[in-house]
């Protein structure tokens, strides 16, 4: 049993910075521009993929920096070119060119890399393990996501609180016309934070294809979840969707991992159930991948602003 709970420990922390690399980005450009971009994970899916392709040539390392860029430069067009251009429709037409750019994005994955996961994998001495614990290893990999989720969640704070760019970024939030009128490009600004958004989505696709599956449906996958990620944390809250990504990690990873059913716990609290019976079969593993929504409704409930409030970077 402590096996369990130290390796469900340490899964749940992993998936969640995962999804807080993920979703930082999201929450990044919902926060600046006001954007839900439905495609936001298909930027992770890009860099994902780009990472496969660009570290056969030039190496993990390589594509772990350019990957990114690349992605974050593509994210850069789609907003000069197109996302701009809708914005005077209002978010129902932003919100529907980022739907249907997610679609777009996903057919032309499954054009140029089939429809097939892909052997994607980090360098094999990054699988060797770092630490042994109760006769499992524990790869290297994993504390290499571990340590660049850390960095850039340390990066993303400097940025915002201890710069220039930060500073117009948090002026821009609430003061647009302001910004402007002091002589700043906001529709500038506006194309760097969701290319730089974008390029968050990459970097995470890079650390997460080998550490998940690169396949075509793997931005459906985290996609929703990334969204309830923003809700539980506080929408346009970094901080926020740091701690709802490690809140969600740890209760989804520890419901799939302890073998318990509902009917024990509700007979361990004195109520009778039948353990044969349909409640009583019912297991922690099988309610798991519901835990995220049923935490986010519980939210929207009881702190509708989310676990850091609205607009707090």
């Amino acid at each position: 049993m402590n096996e369990i709970i130290v390796f469900s420990l340490l899964n749940g922390i992993l998936y969640g910075l995962l999804l807080f690399m993920l979703s930082s980005g999201l929450t990044l450009i919902f926060s600046m521009m006001g954007v839900l971009n439905f495609a936001h994970a298909s930027f992770y899916m890009i860099g994902a993929y780009l990472a496969y392709t660009l570290g056969a040539h030039i190496g993990f390392w390589p594509a772990l920096v350019l990957a990114p860029i690349l992605v974050g430069g593509i994210g850069a067009l789609v907003e000069h070119l197109g996302l701009r251009r809708v914005h005077s429709g209002g978010p129902v037409a932003e919100l529907l060119f980022t739907f249907g750019l997610a679609f777009m994005i996903d057919e032309l994955v499954q054009l140029l890399w089939g429809t097939v996961p892909v052997t994607y994998a980090a360098p094999s001495y990054l699988e060797r393990p770092l630490f042994t614990l109760f006769g499992v290893d524990y790869p290297a990999f994993r504390a290499v996501v571990i340590l660049v989720a850390i960095l850039m969640l340390a990066a993303l704070w400097l940025l915002l609180k201890k710069t220039r760019v930060g500073m117009l970024v948090r002026a821009s939030l609430t003061h647009a016309p302001m910004v402007g009128h002091l002589g700043h490009n906001v529709p500038r600004l506006f194309t760097s934070v969701f290319g730089f958004g974008c390029a968050l989505a990459g970097l995470a696709g890079v650390i997460g294809g080998p550490l998940l599956v690169t396949a075509p449906g793997m931005a459906d996958s985290l996609g929703p979840i990334v969204f309830v990620v923003i809700v539980v944390g506080g929408m346009g809250s970094v901080l926020g969707a740091f701690y709802a990504s490690l809140l969600i990690g740890l209760i989804q990873t520890f419901f799939v991992a302890l073998p318990v059913s509902i009917g024990g716990i509700l007979n361990s609290v004195g109520i009778p159930i039948d353990p044969y019976g349909e409640l009583g079969r019912i297991t922690l593993a099988s309610i798991g991948p519901l835990t995220p929504y049923v935490l986010m409704v519980l939210m929207l409930i009881f702190r509708p602003r989310g676990l850091m409030g609205e607009y707090e970077l």
